[in-house]
């Protein structure tokens, strides 16, 4: 008992040290808490994040295409603002009433505790006039950024834009890290390698008064990070032809994509008609971009990458290598002219061979072509024979990057279409009287000449002319060279080969040798040859039921050591030879030789201010 009684005294000994100690505590705390309080009065800890420096751009030749300047935001923490006169605030900012309560209200929303921006993209002397009576309206502090700086008024679909990140963009799970106010790559390139290009923020923690005095850095910067610049880009784009390519274009609506075969790198992207990527910075660049948007003629449609078409006779290049891979033809296969079968649109040799042909562009050549492939007597009747045979078309073509996303990098790229059986399938099912029609090739030989439901870009017409310039193989296109002090993304130095074997390519080239160089060529105003230039193409005229046809011209060269494969469209442009030829020559030998001959200035009138809808005499 003795022992029990003794346990119970060391036990509520325990309980009043124990009570003991709390008591003192919550004493302290209650003077540390006041203590606080009266420094809380005083200063006020802030959070401040630390943008760093965007990485730069630059072309090919490290000509700089974008650098940073220096803007000024307004902030606003709204659990900071005492007593605002919003009225007297407004008058100073110069804004209407009406837009500062309608800042402030979307700021609370947003949060209570995180700045939020109130104007943005302050000048310098607008920075002043704030700052001065700033001090007047607690809650409100000033932010230096960086904001892009375009160095060129070309490339700007390529480019892209950045801007203010918007409460969409905050809401997605990669910019969860993001803050209102910062800017944020939107389209083009900015946005395909925002990561690369933003770096890391990086934090500091500031004690401030109440009027919004610095009073030191909290604990002696313990808990700061530095920021990390973020990387620059080093684009395969050559400034020079961009611009040239650009003029070219000027006042038409089209395409250019100039590829180096041997990498895969884009040399020209030039989409019109253009806009300067100035437009889209600086205050009023939202009015300046919603007067793109509705311009009829569409200026920030990016037609390289979303414009899809058919090609046009430039795909016969690619149903005489199909055909030459499944042995339905040969090199010295001949076929008649026969305009039963399909309107050829010239007189012209006879095509007994692939060469002839090619050169001629002649379609019923091509029909039957296409008819051997896709009927091969693989099945008992003539329709599922067809289904059979076009199914092993449309993979072998696929192959050539038709079809589906290259894998630029670049994120609003379209796929273009390549039909398939199920696509007929469904195209030739009655709906109203729930059954299928039967097709044969009879009903889809449009697509032998290019036309039809066939639908590429600009991108992968050039990405083709590529492959053939390498016989048989492509590195997927790409714009980005180099990523700070290293080489292009790993996906980018991979080559695709296609299903057509690579010793079957040269049997294709002498014809296209001779559409630019032979006699009577549909191609020869591309010609170079007068420089030693050799130069293998193939022109196209893209039938449109909306209005005039549209031109196309396809090629590479020099022919034994390609080094610029090229793909032109010009919407309503007639014949491939008699407008797009004559461009893609220029930007070839715009590139190769650095320059243009001034005899050759009629050539670029003509392309920039000729009547191409009008038979071209004396030319």
């Amino acid at each position: 008992m003795q022992y029990l009684e003794g346990r119970k005294y060391v036990v509520q000994g325990i309980f009043l040290v124990v009570a003991l100690i709390f008591l003192t505590r919550l004493f302290f705390m209650q003077v540390l808490d006041g203590t606080y309080k009266l420094a809380a009065d005083k200063n006020t800890l802030q959070r401040l994040v630390q943008t760093p420096y965007r990485g730069l751009i630059y072309d090919r030749k490290n000509v700089p295409l974008v650098q940073n300047t220096p803007v000024y935001d307004l902030m606003v923490v709204p659990r900071e603002v005492k007593n605002l006169d919003t009225l007297r605030f407004a008058e100073l900012l110069q804004i209407p009433l009406e837009d500062l309560r309608a800042s402030l209200i979307a700021a609370k929303k947003y949060s209570r505790v995180k700045p939020s921006p109130i104007l943005q993209n302050l000048t310098t002397a607008d920075l002043a006039i704030i700052l001065d009576k700033l001090g007047d309206f607690p809650g409100f502090r000033t932010q230096t950024r960086m904001a892009r700086a375009y160095r060129t008024p070309n490339l700007a679909h390529a480019l892209g834009y950045v801007g203010a990140i918007t409460p969409a963009f905050l809401e997605k799970p990669k910019y969860a890290k993001y803050q209102p106010g910062e800017n944020v790559g939107i389209s083009g390139l900015e946005s395909y390698y925002e990561q690369t290009l933003m770096g890391r923020r990086g934090v500091q923690y500031k004690m401030v008064n109440v009027r919004g005095i610095e009073k030191g850095k909290f604990r002696g910067g313990e808990f700061d990070t530095l920021s990390v610049a973020g990387q620059d880009l080093h684009l395969s784009i050559d400034a020079e032809l961009q611009a040239y390519g650009e003029q070219l274009l000027a006042g038409r609506r089209g395409s250019i994509v100039a590829i180096d075969p041997k990498t895969g790198e884009i040399l020209a992207f030039v989409s019109a008609p253009r806009y300067d990527p100035k437009l889209l910075t600086g205050k009023g660049s939202g009015n300046r971009y919603m007067a793109l948007l509705n311009n009829p003629d569409r200026p920030l449609f990016d037609r390289p990458l979303m414009a899809t078409y058919p090609p046009g006779s430039v795909f016969k290049l690619v149903n005489e290598l199909v055909a030459l891979q499944l042995g339905v033809v040969q090199p010295s296969t001949g076929f008649e002219c026969n305009q039963k079968l399909v309107k050829c649109t010239h007189r012209h040799e006879y095509p007994g061979n692939v060469s002839i042909a090619i050169k001629n562009s002649c379609n019923p050549y091509f029909y039957q072509v296409l008819r051997a492939v896709v009927q091969r007597g693989q099945a008992p009747n003539k329709y599922d024979d067809a289904h059979i045979g076009l199914a092993q078309w449309q993979k072998m073509v696929k192959s050539f990057g038709l079809g589906e996303k290259l894998g630029v990098d670049m994120s609003q790229e379209k796929r273009g279409l390549i039909p398939s059986p199920e696509f007929y399938d469904h195209k030739f099912f009655n709906k109203k009287e729930n059954r299928q029609h039967r097709w044969s090739f009879r009903n889809v030989y449009s697509l032998s000449i290019g036309q039809g439901e066939i639908g590429i870009t600009g991108l992968q017409m050039a990405n083709v002319l590529a492959t053939i310039a390498n016989r048989g193989y492509y590195y997927t296109p790409h714009f980005v060279r180099g990523i700070g002090n290293g080489g292009p993304l790993p996906e980018f130095q991979q080559k695709h080969y296609t299903a057509v074997d690579t010793t079957l390519f040269k049997y294709i080239i002498p014809g296209m040798e001779m559409v630019v160089d032979g006699n009577g060529g549909t191609g020869n105003l591309a010609s170079l040859s007068q420089y030693g230039i050799t130069m293998a193409g193939k022109t196209g005229t893209v039938q449109n039921p909306h209005g005039f046809d549209h031109a196309t011209f396809a090629a590479f060269a020099p022919v034994q050591d390609p080094k610029i494969a090229i793909a032109v469209f010009i919407e309503n442009s007639g014949f491939g030879g008699t407008s797009a030829a004559p461009a893609a020559g220029l930007m070839i030998e715009k590139y190769l030789r650095g320059k243009v001959a001034p005899h050759r200035k009629r050539w670029e009138d003509w392309v920039m201010y000729g009547d191409f809808t009008k038979h071209l005499h004396g030319m």
